[in-house]
């Protein structure tokens, strides 16, 4: 016993011993001091770094990088005063793993020693006074051009607070404070200095590969918990000064345990790990089939430029902030969403986790289980399509072939329409900054501006920059929680003149007598309420932080718990045109209508309720889309935003009590992961980051979440094989020489599936297998392009429109596509939901509309929708007959029959199916003679393509520049074979092998 208290006691004191030696090394301690090495220059620089906003952000950036890299900020004799000593902004706590000690800095930010510049100083005598009965009633704002320093040192502050501080180099940088009025709400320009040997490091344009947030700039994330101060973004007390009375707040540190290996959180978000795209094959060394299907347009694309002029601007340049000091305008109606991220992402503080939940063990993505999942809004949203919109390369190859093939004629007005939902925040800030310079009329917006980047700053897009960052950020934070819905708020903006615009734009596409109340409002073209206040579902939400940041004031509005604020955009209804000729109106995309005329209809709007009232299977939009509730079906609860508590952080100096600033946990709190089944979208972004300009992980949550794509992709997934359709074989039988089998699939959603863009489809694969499950008779089967093949190989009618070499369409006038199946019994035959349309004739007269006869070729164009040739797309359950979907209609705004017919299946014939939904039987019947040997098991699998090969074919044929070359570029070096959308298609269901008897 004495023995074996001899060597536990000999170990612990080698234990202390190696502490104390750990401990009394400080790795910022230098050999010589770290002062003013060069005062001509400092004394040069010192107006320039001042003056935040007179430089573009690259020049003002290197302008601080000599001002840090040579001390300048420690001029104690022109005025800089610092801190007493390095100090810990929170607990350094100990906890016993794994038989070993080990610590963690609980700090707001690393251990701090603060310099203040002269005039700071002397601001800080007078408004913040040790005794505050004598202070100001109302504290003075701090005088332009003064400057904050917070040096970063390594956790606990006792390893470097003994230390002369002028002998110290910071270790984790500086974060920093230069004060400009007026050039932001909050007043102060905010960054982020690390002393390195490379004079690029600190230096935001150009971007670096990581395509992440910049370092510097007004604006910053730094508010997320700066919001939180009494005044004026800064904590800043008189206590923690040399040379002034009074102690530092001083914070448990059981510094006996050192973890001198682990970044602390701020240094971790400036050390994002870079987005570097994995080489791809060279077209040679594609699949055959794609090679086969592309190879003219890739040889072409690849001649004619490098991959790297194709690449999207980096989301660094996404950066626009509230620049009114004192109220908000309708200058700053739309954000970018990094002025969000502080507070609505993850781990933006470093010390508290809502938002988030462990993630699963998983040996690619968490091989440690030390990892979580990113649920906050902006976490799920980010690289969801919503996210992505303002980047989507298939959209842009489209629009590319709408104003170069389909409709030059109206090339400028196409553009502003499609991007007013694409990039709608740049479109809309465009028009609203026209009419605030006093123009009559509301100018298009081009995709040119998405392009606009502010560097090189003489470069001709600059000034558009801001337009052009609001548009690459997608359908973002500010573009729907501004949106109103509510009759008393629609008149009140309707009144104000910066919504003529949007007025306009309903005039253009649903004029009066076609549409009223929410029916003006298809196609985004809903109204926004004050740029000074944003809505959301959350009763008594609390409001300062979010106004001492952005000067808004966020509201409670039970509309964001109705299907209003998804079906405005979500009902597409567009002009028809004919070489430049307006031919009337088409619904495009009805997917909000399809729910409303289905059993899950809530039967209710912003405003009133519709006849019928609700289905049996009530479920809004967002409660499908915008998951509130686990597997288990139990709420999900979550305070909705990262800040800095009162209740639940370190003390601070001069913050806000806990009635001002705490977050309360909320009931249902929803998820904005926002995802259909688009997974081939979601591959081009998790293979091609950089070439998307977008960042890999999280900004806020770093290396301690999951990637956030990795949620959206994981979500489509689960979305695909639970949660849209099943399929089953639900009868086999032998007649003779004849086999039968009946499948059936189930709807599982609320609308026509596939719902959305008309060029989605998907279809059945059937086999007919024999005991080795080698395939005898396959109907719907694919080559690895995806593309639907009979027993030979050969593609089927329809499943190519051009000729190889893009020189002409394949007999545009005739209708060769596969038409709806009740029964199937040929391996040419292939049951195909999808929805086929036409243009106008190309002679004769243009008769185009509901009911008119298809008299033109089949088209992709969204606005040459003249006819309906095929829509098979699967009902959802309780699909209302016409006179019903009429009413709902007309309810809704919609005047006459135009969106009871568009909605309506077209060439289906007598399929009972057809009639209220909620699936598809079809029948396939096999001449056993014809096959060499005898048949085992069938078996039925659902398939999805969001691009399929004829609609890809499409855009290269018909598009050219560089939108088309990238979508070339992004299809021809996809992996896809890994996936679970090998061979360019979705496998979402199975019915599994199901014997025949025998």
């Amino acid at each position: 016993m004495a023995r074996t208290l001899l060597i536990w006691l000999s170990a612990f004191l080698l234990a202390v011993t190696a502490v104390s030696t750990v401990r009394a090394n400080c790795a910022a301690l230098q050999d010589t001091p770290q002062v003013p090495t060069d005062p001509a220059l400092c004394k040069r620089l010192d107006p320039v770094v001042r003056k935040p906003a007179d430089l573009p952000l690259n020049e003002y950036e290197k302008a601080i990088n000599q001002y840090f890299g040579h001390f300048c900020h420690r001029n104690t004799k022109a005025g800089w005063v610092r801190d007493k000593y390095v100090r810990d902004t929170g607990p350094y706590v100990a906890s016993l793993i794994n038989g070993a000690w080990v610590g963690a800095d609980r700090g707001t930010h690393a251990p701090v020693l603060i310099w203040y510049s002269p005039e700071f100083y002397q601001w800080l005598k007078k408004a913040r006074l040790e005794d505050e009965s004598k202070r100001p009633a109302v504290e003075p704002s701090p005088p332009d051009g003064s400057m904050i320093v917070k040096e970063m040192y390594p956790a606990p502050a006792a390893l470097c607070a003994k230390n002369d501080p002028l002998m110290l180099k910071p270790t984790n940088g500086a974060a920093f404070m230069v004060r400009s009025a007026k050039s932001s709400h909050d007043g102060w320009y905010w960054g982020w200095y690390g002393w390195s040997d490379d004079p690029t490091a600190n230096i935001d344009w150009p971007p670096r590969k990581t395509n992440g947030l910049p370092y510097q700039g007004f604006g910053q994330y730094c508010l997320n918990c700066h919001a939180s101060a009494k005044h004026h973004s800064t904590f800043s007390s008189l206590t923690n000064i040399e040379g002034e009375p009074g102690r530092p707040i001083a914070f448990l540190s059981q510094d006996f345990a050192l973890n001198l290996d682990s970044d602390p959180h701020h240094k971790a978000m400036t050390d994002i790990a870079p987005a570097v795209d994995e080489p791809k094959p060279a077209p040679a060394m594609l699949n055959p089939d794609v090679a086969a299907l592309f190879n003219y347009v890739i040889s072409a694309s690849k001649a004619d430029r490098a991959a790297d002029a194709l690449k999207m601007p980096s989301a660094s340049y996404d950066v626009v902030w509230v620049k009114e000091h004192v109220k908000t305008t309708s200058k700053s109606q739309f954000l970018t969403s990094d002025q969000c991220v502080g507070c609505h992402d993850a781990g933006g503080t470093g010390l508290q986790y809502d938002m988030t939940k462990p993630a699963p063990l998983d040996p690619d993505l968490n091989p440690d289980g030390t990892k979580m999942i990113n649920m906050s809004p902006y976490g799920t949203w980010r690289n969801s399509p919503m996210g992505l919109a303002g980047r989507d390369p298939i959209f842009f190859s489209q629009l590319a072939s709408e104003t170069q093939t389909f409709h030059p004629e109206k090339a400028a007005e196409v553009q502003s329409v499609c991007l007013g939902c694409h990039g709608i925040q740049g479109q809309r800030q465009f028009q609203l900054d026209a009419l605030a310079k006093g123009e009559k009329s509301c100018p298009d917006f081009e995709r040119s501006t998405v392009d606009a980047v502010p560097y090189p700053p003489d470069n001709p897009s600059a000034p558009h920059a801001d337009f052009g960052a609001l548009a690459r950020d997608g359908i973002s934070c500010s573009a729907c929680h501004h949106a109103v819905f509510k009759d008393a708020d629609v008149i009140k903006a309707k009144l104000d003149p910066s919504s003529r615009c949007v007025v306009a734009r309903q005039d253009l596409l649903n004029p009066k007598k076609l549409a009223e109340g929410f029916a003006r409002t298809f196609t985004g073209s809903y109204f926004v309420g004050p740029a000074d206040k944003l809505k959301g579902p959350f009763v008594k939400p609390q409001t300062t932080p979010m106004h001492n940041a952005l000067g808004i004031q966020p509201e409670h509005d039970d509309t964001f718990l109705k299907s209003d604020v998804c079906g405005s955009c979500h009902t597409v209804h567009l002009p028809i045109f004919d070489e430049g000729t307006p031919l009337g109106y088409t619904f495009e995309q009805t997917t909000y209508p399809e729910w409303a005329f289905s059993d899950y209809r809530t039967g209710v709007t912003a405003n009133k309720t519709l006849p019928g009232g609700p289905g049996p299977k009530a479920e809004s939009c967002q409660g499908c889309h915008m998951q509130s509730h686990d597997a288990a079906g139990n709420p999900l609860v979550s305070k909705i935003a990262s800040i800095q508590e009162h209740s639940n952080f370190p003390e601070v100096d001069n913050g806000l009590g806990a009635a001002a600033i705490d977050v309360e946990r909320r009931k249902n709190f929803a998820l904005h992961t926002l995802v259909g089944l688009n997974v081939f979208l979601i591959e081009m972004a998790k293979q091609f980051p950089d070439f998307l300009g977008i960042a890999v992980e999280d900004p806020m949550l770093v290396k301690k979440g999951i990637a956030d794509i990795e949620t959206t992709y994981a979500k489509m997934l689960d979305n695909a094989q639970n949660l849209s359709a099943s399929i089953a074989v639900i009868g086999v039988s032998r007649e003779g020489d004849r086999l039968r089998a009946k499948v059936r699939i189930d709807s599982k959603v609320g609308h026509k599936f596939p719902s959305g863009v008309g060029f989605r489809r998907a279809f059945i694969e059937f086999r007919a297998l024999d005991a080795d499950q080698q395939p005898l008779w396959t109907s719907g089967g694919t080559n690895k392009a995806g593309v639907i093949v009979d027993g030979d190989g050969q593609p089927l009618p329809g499943e190519l429109w051009w000729k190889p070499d893009c020189s002409a369409r394949i007999a545009p006038l005739e209708r060769r596509h596969e038409p709806h199946f009740q029964i199937i019994t040929a391996q040419s035959e292939a049951q195909i939901y999808q929805e086929l349309v036409s243009a106008p004739a190309p002679s004769g007269p243009k008769n185009c509309g509901h009911g008119a006869e298809p008299a033109g070729a089949l088209t992709t164009s969204f606005l040459s929708i003249c006819g309906h040739v095929k829509d098979n797309r699967i009902l959802p359950s309780g699909y209302l007959p016409f006179a019903e979907r009429l009413k709902i209609a007309n309810a809704l705004g919609s005047k006459g029959e135009a969106l009871a017919h568009d909605t309506s299946p077209v060439g289906v014939g007598d399929d009972p199916d057809y009639k209220t939904g909620g699936g598809d039987t079809v029948t396939y019947e096999i001449d056993l003679k014809s096959l060499p040997r005898a048949v085992a098991d069938v078996e039925a699998t659902l398939y999805y393509q969001s691009i399929p090969p004829f609609y890809l074919q499409d855009r290269f044929c018909t598009a050219k520049g560089t939108d088309r070359d990238r979508l070339v570029h992004l299809t021809s070096e996809l992996k896809l074979d890994d996936t679970q959308a090998a061979h360019w298609k979705l496998k979402m269901v199975s019915s599994g092998l199901v014997p025949v008897p025998r």
